[in-house]
């Protein structure tokens, strides 16, 4: 769910302690079927850690025909030993001598020295922590003969048990012998509870670690097709904005501009809350236009709290004489009079729309509950468009599960032409842009590539010809069919070789009744 709503490469790790071959591969068939089922999350590659040694090769060949990238790595006692360091610092015991070097020797057994020294002698084994109680002088010393004779293995090191020093004679010897190469830690319990907390330690790798981060990188760069591995996350990388990263952008942005917003539409339960979200997380200073008594009435009666948010009615604003002269003024040329603007300006798309021309606010935001129609009728007769712009569409921000698509035209025009194609996909590829996602567009038609013929295909093949003359710099293509647009495997018997299909993330309808219906 994380790796969804970050829009991030899935990395899974298959836990191969303990089970053999078989047992592993299930576990890797059982996240087959469920990313199969959930179709969300990307997945980069799987690996399976920590599978026993002996099992490595028949893993691999069950595991051969994995859809994706696997990676087997074997166990390495190496990496999960603690070393003399990680014992001190964990159970925070006293270091009476050592180096450096010396802490960051590996701990493969505990032994505890009780017996008599012939006897323990013929115990010691390789990498070794030797527990014994401070008062035992001839263990001590017998430890540092051993470990520096070449008859016996290394000793890990020495942890002196119930706060016992060594004797004032002992410790002069061990003095003496500066640098001591043999690291010994006192513990302030007793010899079975140090043997206790000394088996609790767990190893783990720290960034000063060198050797166990040289075994680490070898059984990475062993096992691991690290360039396959490279390439897989430069070609997946930030192709996929997700609605939780959408909304988050969309937030900062706005917090980072503080605009002044007017909604009309405040009969509207989704609005008021909307009002009170914004208000309260400082995103935007809101306008809502209606009547304050009513409007204040609807909050409180759906516990909502509009602290911070104007209420402008339109009929008894001071605005509205202002509004109506300019909007006779505008539209005298299609014979508005006074009186047609007064009466006008009582319509909140209008007034919302009139208070953006002149200033009294940023933007406007609405279309819950009016038609589009109703919505953008005014901003064409009160703003208009740019100078050079010949043509206006819409889009759609589709926020689905794991992603944000964009599609384009489906409000304002019916019928496209080829022309008016490429300046919709143009115009939707540059707004994904501004909003954080990367375009890759597909302009859509019941055929993709070169497969159909007909004057709708022909009109969106005309129409991709044009858009990538006027910008080379998109990545757009088609015609092409929606399952091809978004599947990758309907992509590469189809549309082989295109930067679009399978990973398309902005959609042009061929006319508005086809993008309405979707």
């Amino acid at each position: 769910e994380l790796a969804n709503h970050f829009g991030s490469l899935l990395v899974p790790v298959i836990k191969g302690q303990g089970r053999n071959a078989e047992e592993i591969a299930e576990a890797v068939r059982m996240l087959e079927g469920h990313l199969a089922a959930s179709q969300h999350c990307e997945l980069l590659a799987a690996f399976a850690n920590r599978v026993p040694p002996d099992e490595v090769e028949k893993l691999q060949a069950l595991l051969k025909d994995s859809p994706f990238p696997f990676y087997v790595l074997p166990e390495r006692r190496s990496l999960e030993r603690s070393t003399v360091g990680e014992i001190a610092r964990e159970l925070r015991l006293e270091t009476l001598y050592s180096t450096p070097q010396a802490m960051t020797h590996e701990v493969a057994q505990y032994k505890v020295a009780a017996m008599q020294v012939q006897d323990f002698l013929s115990h010691l084994e390789s990498c070794t922590m030797v527990i014994t109680p401070g008062d035992r002088s001839d263990i001590i010393l017998a430890t540092l003969a051993a470990d520096v004779s070449n008859a016996y293995p290394m000793v890990a090191g020495m942890i002196l048990s119930g706060s016992q020093r060594p004797s004032p004679d002992v410790n002069k010897l061990l003095e003496g012998m500066n640098p001591l190469r043999l690291p010994i830690l006192l513990s302030p319990w007793d010899t079975f509870e140090t043997v206790l907390k000394v088996n609790e330690v767990e190893g783990i790798i720290l960034p000063s670690d060198e050797r166990k981060i040289a075994v680490a990188l070898g059984l990475m760069e062993s096992c691991v097709d690290v360039q396959q591995l490279r390439e897989r996350i430069v070609q997946n990388n930030g192709q996929r904005m997700t609605p939780l990263m959408f909304e988050f952008d969309m937030i900062q942005r706005a917090k980072a501009r503080r605009m002044h917003i007017v909604l009309p539409e405040s009969s509207d339960e989704r609005i008021l809350r909307a009002a009170e979200i914004i208000s309260l997380r400082d995103v935007a200073q809101i306008t809502l236009l209606g009547e304050e008594g009513m409007v204040q009435a609807q909050a409180a009666q759906l516990g909502l709290k509009l602290h911070g948010v104007n209420i402008v009615n339109p009929r008894t604003s001071e605005w509205r004489q202002e509004f109506a002269d300019t909007y006779c003024e505008l539209r005298q040329h299609k014979a508005v009079i006074p009186a047609l603007a007064w009466d006008t300006m009582v319509d909140i798309s209008y007034f919302g729309t009139m208070m953006v021309h002149l200033g009294y606010a940023d933007g406007m935001v609405s279309g819950a509950v009016n038609t589009t129609q109703h919505t953008i009728r005014p901003a064409f007769e009160i703003i208009k468009t740019k100078p050079g712009s010949r043509l206006v569409s819409s889009i759609f921000f589709m926020c689905l599960e794991d992603r944000v698509l964009v599609y384009g035209d489906c409000a304002v025009n019916p019928n496209p032409n080829a022309e008016q194609l490429a300046d919709i996909a143009i115009t939707s590829s540059d707004t994904a842009k501004m909003f954080g996602i990367e375009p890759r567009t597909a302009m859509l038609s019941y055929s993709s590539g070169e497969s159909g013929k007909g004057d709708d295909v022909e009109m969106v093949r005309a129409g991709v010809k044009l858009a990538r003359e006027r910008r080379p710099d998109l990545k757009i293509d088609g015609p092409i069919q929606y399952d091809a647009a978004v599947d990758a495997s309907v992509a590469r018997s189809k549309m082989p070789g295109s930067e679009v299909a399978g990973k398309a993330s902005v959609f042009i309808f061929p006319d508005l009744n086809t993008g309405n219906n979707t």
